[in-house]
């Protein structure tokens, strides 16, 4: 499947979107962008002290990541990012309004074990329910699917490509 769309990776922190999207993106043949790359140093530093962000320290962020999304508008791409809420997708959608949206869902107790496995990443295992507090799942007006994260990253690369295939490729 090749696709001009640019997929974001959502979800809460421990899904898997930055093992998944670069799967994603050399299944569908296009570039891949890593949200926590598009953080000032300053968000960094607070969730690293177990501060959970504010909207407005997310802005900058979305911004970003919206622009990158914009750039790659008709050529395609997958860039990884939380979107938790649904403001946060309406403004991603708003710099790049053809944005489809790839939601990794799971159980919390799977989704906490592999946090607490990984390494060198900010994001502590404290902030998860915050994630999972502010988490607003896709609603039937936006554009996307969700796709569970219980298997191999492989295996879930596979659900979502048959997912968004089927989502965004016309019926015969």
């Amino acid at each position: 499947m090749n696709t001009s769309h640019v997929v974001v990776v959502m979800g809460v922190a421990g899904t898997g979107k930055t093992t998944v999207g670069p799967l994603l993106a050399t299944r569908l043949g296009v570039p891949y962008a890593e949200a926590d790359d598009f953080h000032p140093q300053a968000n960094i530093d607070k969730m690293s002290a177990g501060v959970p962000l504010t909207d407005e320290d997310r802005l900058p962020w979305l911004d970003a990541i919206g622009g990158w999304a914009h750039e790659r508008a008709g050529l395609g791409g997958v860039v990884s990012c939380s979107a938790l809420k649904r403001s946060y997708r309406d403004r991603l959608r708003a710099a790049a309004p053809d944005v489809v949206f790839l939601h990794l869902t799971g159980d919390r107790a799977l989704i906490e074990d592999r946090m607490a496995h990984r390494k060198g990443h900010f994001m502590p295992t404290a902030l998860l329910d915050s994630q999972f507090a502010t988490l607003q799942p896709l609603e039937p007006d936006e554009t996307g699917v969700a796709v569970d994260v219980a298997g191999t990253p492989e295996e879930v690369t596979g659900q979502a490509v048959a997912s968004l295939a089927a989502l965004l490729e016309p019926a015969p």
